[in-house]
C-alpha cells in the first residue's frame, strides 16, 4: 500500500504480475527458501524477510521492523516481491489491498491475512507552489465526486457485481484548449494504473483523464519507477502524480496534496 487502501491478466503483463516464475526476476538478494519464518499475523513480521515495492508506504511501514531484526527486500515493482515471496526468497509482501488480490489470483498457493496491516487515503500530488492547480483540481474532484463519476470509475474496476459495468467515457464535445497536463505514474499497480495493450488504464488513470476533461486539458501519462514520481513532480517534469499515493506528513513537506479521492488499506500476503 501506499500509505493509511478478480482478474485477467494480459499475456504482456505475464512478468510484472509474477505469473512467469522463471522469466522475470526482481532485485532481491538471493536468500535462501530453507531460512523461511511463517508469518500469520502482524506480530509474526518481527525478525521477518518483508518484501516491499521501493518508495511506497509499505516500505514506509516494514521499516519500523528493521529495528526488531526484520530484513526488509526492496523491489522496484510489486509483482517482483511477490515473485521472491513464491520463491522462498521473502516471507512475506507488504502492499495494497487490491494490488494483493490480482496477485493472489495470479499465483496459486499465496494469500492475503485477514488483519489489515494499516489504512491510508489516496491523493494526487501536485507540486508545493502549484496552489493553482491543486485548487483547480480540488474543485473538479468535488464535482466528480457529487456527480457520482468518481465512484462509477471505482466500481468498473472494483467488485464482483459491478466490475467492467461503467467504464469512463469523455463527454462529447469536450475540447483541450488549455494544453496538456502529463501525470507521472507506476503502470503496474492494478486496478489502479495497468497497460492494457500500449495504454495505461485503471482507477487513477480514468479519474484523472475525467479531471482533465473537465478543466479542459489533454492528458498525457508518463510511466516511471514509482520512487521516482515525486521528484518528477518537484521538478516540473510532470504536473502531478497519481500512483495510489498516500497522504503522509512526511510526504506534505515535499510536495502538494489534492483531496482524497479514496481510501485503501495495506495487507500482508503469505504462502498458504
Amino acid at each position: 500500500m501506499k500509505k493509511i487502501l478478480s482478474i485477467v491478466l494480459t499475456a504482456a503483463m505475464l512478468c510484472t504480475t509474477a505469473l512467469a516464475l522463471s522469466a522475470c526476476g526482481g532485485s532481491s538478494s538471493s536468500n535462501s527458501s530453507a531460512d523461511t519464518k511463517t508469518v500469520a499475523s502482524i506480530d509474526d513480521l518481527k525478525g521477518a524477510k518483508i518484501g516491499v515495492q521501493l518508495g511506497t508506504t509499505g516500505d514506509i511501514y516494514a521499516s519500523d521492523y528493521e529495528e526488531e531484526g526484520s530484513t526488509i527486500e526492496r523491489f522496484n515493482k510489486g509483482a517482483d516481491a511477490v515473485l521472491a515471496l513464491t520463491q522462498g526468497k521473502v516471507d512475506c509482501v507488504i502492499i495494497d489491498n487490491e494490488p494483493a488480490k490480482a496477485f493472489v489470483a495470479a499465483n496459486e498457493g499465496l494469500k492475503i491475512l485477514d488483519e489489515p496491516f494499516a489504512e491510508e487515503d489516496y491523493a494526487i500530488c501536485i507540486a508545493k507552489d502549484n496552489n493553482d492547480l491543486t485548487e483547480k483540481f480540488n474543485t473538479a474532484l468535488a464535482d466528480l465526486k457529487k456527480d457520482g463519476t468518481v465512484d462509477s470509475i471505482i466500481k468498473n474496476y472494483i467488485g464482483d457485481d459491478t466490475k467492467g459495468k461503467s467504464p469512463y467515457e469523455t463527454p462529447d464535445g469536450t475540447e483541450y484548449k488549455n494544453g496538456e497536463l502529463h501525470m507521472a505514474t507506476n503502470a503496474f499497480f492494478e486496478p489502479y494504473e495497468y497497460y492494457e495493450g500500449d495504454n495505461v488504464v485503471g482507477i487513477d488513470a480514468m479519474i484523472a483523464q475525467a479531471i482533465c476533461d473537465k478543466l479542459g486539458y489533454k492528458l498525457v501519462i508518463d510511466d516511471m519507477d514509482f520512487d521516482s514520481i515525486i521528484t518528477a513532480v518537484q521538478s516540473g517534469k510532470a504536473d502531478f502524480g497519481m500512483a495510489g499515493m498516500t497522504v503522509t506528513d512526511e510526504r506534505k513537506q515535499a510536495i502538494n496534496f489534492t483531496d482524497s479521492y479514496t481510501t485503501a488499506k495495506q495487507v500482508i500476503i503469505v504462502k498458504e
